[in-house]
């Protein structure tokens, strides 16, 4: 199962501070560990207890969460914190909620680019990476695996959040990796510098890693954005679908920065309805690019022999509510029209 590869890192003490800008804790205070508190033992065996309202997405801002990868490790993955205002808000203003007086601050602004999360779909196509590599390194690999192949590639993750799919394509020996996010986002902060820091930079890895603020559909205005354009040959786009008014832009964005052969990986969960998602591929197939390959996902089950639980993509499913659609994600392989 995808989810049992996640755990909450052991609460630690830690000094109270009014300032956001405080330093964080030294987490490998080794005197300081908690044990793990009985919510978050309880939250990492919710999807074995009830997998059909498995979330898609993971964690609390500003936590740190342990990734267990069976070629790379136990990566320790920083969530991004939600931007700071004054007052008391609820936890719900993480989702970017309406203040009391109905107007939306700047910070909340920044809270609905969905940044604070560590997404399933991260994991996916993690894993699928992870997959490829070991095949490749064990003179194995298959047709449906290679897909993933990271090693050698010139890597661009859009809305990378805490860009563990960045973290794990340097790991597996990608040849350059740019890791961006929208410039208001949280994630540039902080959280995605100490992903690589501490998970790439004392590593073996070789691969080259940059982390830019970026704008989708700033394209010609955007000097790096030029000087880029046409040169990575895999886009990460992990659950990055959900603003129906960005489809366009992301779409624009995709074509710009693909390099002649270049593939793009689409993983989307079905947490805000199907229809927009198949919008997405929708705008994407009247804008230049096409769908080389796609299906679903179970992310939850895996067959008897670990072997992922596949079925058709289809726009529309019967019956489909939010009660079943949960546990399954759309994967897609896309490239530009002709290729």
């Amino acid at each position: 199962m995808l989810h049992s590869r996640l755990r909450p890192l052991p609460r630690r003490h830690t000094p109270l501070s009014s300032s956001p800008s405080a330093p964080p804790p030294d987490l490998h205070d080794e005197d300081s560990v908690e044990d793990e508190s009985p919510e978050d033992l309880f939250g990492a065996f919710l999807p074995h207890l009830f997998p059909d309202d498995a979330p898609h997405f993971h964690g609390d801002p500003g936590q740190h969460l342990l990734y267990s990868s069976p070629r790379y490790g136990t990566l320790e993955i920083m969530v991004p914190s939600y931007p700071q205002e004054s007052g008391n808000r609820s936890k719900e203003a993480a989702a970017g909620s309406p203040r009391g007086d109905g107007q939306v601050s700047d910070a909340d602004k920044e809270r609905k680019l969905f940044a604070h999360f560590l997404w399933s779909a991260a994991m996916v196509i993690a894993e699928g990476v992870e997959k490829a590599e070991h095949l490749a390194s064990e003179g194995q690999l298959d047709s449906d695996t290679a897909m993933w192949k990271a090693a050698g590639e010139n890597v661009l993750e859009l809305g990378a959040g805490a860009g563990l799919p960045s973290v794990v394509c340097a790991l597996a020996q990608a040849s350059a990796i740019t890791i961006t996010d929208h410039p208001s986002s949280p994630a540039l902060a902080g959280a995605i510098a100490f992903n690589i820091d501490h998970n790439v930079r004392k590593s073996s890895s070789t691969t080259d890693v940059t982390i830019k603020p970026h704008e989708w559909g700033t394209l010609d205005n955007d000097p790096w954005a030029v000087e880029k354009k046409g040169t990575f040959t895999r886009i990460i786009a992990a659950d990055c679908y959900w603003m129906l008014s960005q489809h366009e832009n992301l779409v624009s964005t995709m074509k710009w920065f693909l390099a002649p052969g270049g593939r793009v990986w689409v993983v989307a969960g079905f947490h805000t309805g199907r229809a927009i998602v198949a919008g997405f591929f929708e705008t994407a197939v009247n804008n230049g690019l096409e769908i080389e390959r796609i299906y679903e996902r179970d992310i939850i089950s895996d067959t008897e022999g670990g072997k992922e639980v596949r079925r058709d993509w289809v726009p529309e499913r019967e019956g489909e509510g939010p009660e079943n659609r949960r546990r399954w994600c759309v994967i897609a392989l896309l490239r530009r029209k002709g290729e």
